[in-house]
């Protein structure tokens, strides 16, 4: 599978599952210093809103990172992926022990679960994928229906504007040649769909959300990757210090790669 055969596929939820032959969501998060800053940040928020014995819905759970990060931390985790090689990978790393539900599905379906099952819901992968309004409001509706009263969701979008400079650091004639529209500046949503913060901030109040906290979620991470995997520890835990400190600064919103956002029903 490459990019341009990936661009023939017509259905787009079979395009969302194939797209995972071509990136490897099991490494994203845990392969560097640098790629770690993401999970670490929104692990960091979540944890903040937990009780003991919660119930966790991890919608588009990609190979479980944070799935099992929370399982094996105490909680009862239900999860859903729609690509089967990251259905695969999560599978494998799956013991006996771990406290995980796991079933292959579509982010807008989640009956396998009643109304108000859930204390807390994690909404990333879905929303670097949807084009459609109609589904991202599908899919932001169904994750509602699920949480229980005062309970807290999580939503993750990729960053629209912070894309140029990762891209410029990868292809210096990004700015002349790259995949985005040179007169409105707007990127060509493949294979992710991206959004502005204001973006974000719209479609989750359009779908009843009423946003607490709005975070920065990997900040200068991807950007920055070599010298952050170059940090020793004791200056690598300062830096994420440092990040954490600043991430939720309204200047920083812009100038990240993803954006996390905390939510409650309104």
């Amino acid at each position: 599978m490459d990019f341009i055969e990936l661009a023939k596929i017509e259905d787009e939820f079979t395009q969302i599952a194939k797209t995972y032959e071509i990136f490897n969501e099991d490494t994203r998060l845990n392969r560097s210093q640098a790629a770690r800053v993401e999970f670490l940040t929104t692990v960091h928020y979540i944890e903040q809103y937990l009780k003991p014995n919660d119930r966790i819905l991890d919608i588009g759970a990609g190979a479980g990172e944070y799935s099992l990060y929370f399982a094996r931390n105490g909680y009862q985790v239900s999860a859903i992926e729609l690509s089967d090689r990251n259905v695969q990978a999560f599978q494998k790393k799956l013991t006996a022990d771990d406290c995980v539900e796991l079933r292959q599905g579509n982010a807008i379906d989640l009956s396998f679960w009643s109304d108000a099952a859930f204390d807390v819901v994690l909404l990333f992968g879905p929303l670097y994928h949807l084009h459609r309004e109609e589904d991202r409001q599908r899919c932001i509706a169904e994750a509602k229906r699920v949480c229980k009263p005062g309970g807290t969701l999580f939503f993750a979008f990729i960053a629209h504007d912070m894309v140029f400079f990762t891209e410029l650091q990868n292809n210096p004639n990004y700015f002349r040649t790259g995949d985005y529209d040179h007169d409105t500046l707007r990127l060509h949503d493949f294979p992710f769909v991206f959004h502005t913060v204001d973006e974000c901030r719209r479609i989750l109040r359009d779908g009843g959300i009423r946003i607490v906290r709005e975070i920065a979620s990997d900040g200068l991470s991807e950007l920055m990757e070599e010298r952050i995997n170059s940090l020793d520890a004791e200056s690598y835990a300062q830096y994420l210090r440092y990040h954490l400190h600043t991430c939720e600064k309204p200047e920083m919103l812009g100038h990240s790669n993803h954006l996390l956002f905390v939510g409650k029903q309104s």
